[in-house]
């Protein structure tokens, strides 16, 4: 009977440590992605100061912002997993109908800031273009996602 009552008093302690294991995991992941969405802001508003005139345009500075948003572009979507639609996220209901459109967007974003990377670290011109061919190329949706989960109000 003792031998009993410890299996099943193990078996509740570990069952409930899951529970927990589960939920931390879901907090971390929301958190991953909120801090990814915070270094694409960092580098995104770099540049986009600079081409709206509110900085002095430097190509170098450009270039680097332009190389650190293509290395970290990929990663947000490691951030959307199970159980993580719950907790301090601003991440809308249909975006978890449909995770593999969400990644498909997120590719397209590493893809086009690659290619914003590439282009970068010419003139003034060069980069507002390269800069708008980004923000153009991605959906929209994927940028909303990001100045929502991150708290960024629209401009509109």
């Amino acid at each position: 009977m003792y031998l009993k009552s410890c299996v099943i008093a193990s078996a509740m302690l570990f069952g409930s440590m899951s529970v927990n294991v589960h939920a931390d995991m879901a907090e971390d992941a929301i958190q991953y992605r909120q801090s990814v969405f915070q270094t694409y802001k960092w580098h995104f508003g770099a540049m986009g100061a600079m081409v709206r005139g509110k900085a002095p345009y430097d190509a170098a500075k450009f270039k680097h912002h332009a190389e650190a948003l293509a290395a970290v572009a990929p990663l947000a979507a490691e951030g959307f997993v199970e159980g993580s639609d719950m907790g301090d996220t601003a991440a809308k209901d249909e975006l978890w109908e449909n995770l593999a459109d969400l990644n498909k967007r997120f590719d397209e974003l590493a893809l086009a800031a690659s290619e914003l990377a590439a282009a970068s670290g010419g003139d003034l011109d060069a980069a507002k273009a390269a800069l708008v061919r980004l923000v153009k190329g991605v959906k929209v949706v994927t940028i909303t996602i990001v100045r929502r989960e991150i708290g960024v109000k629209s401009k509109r």
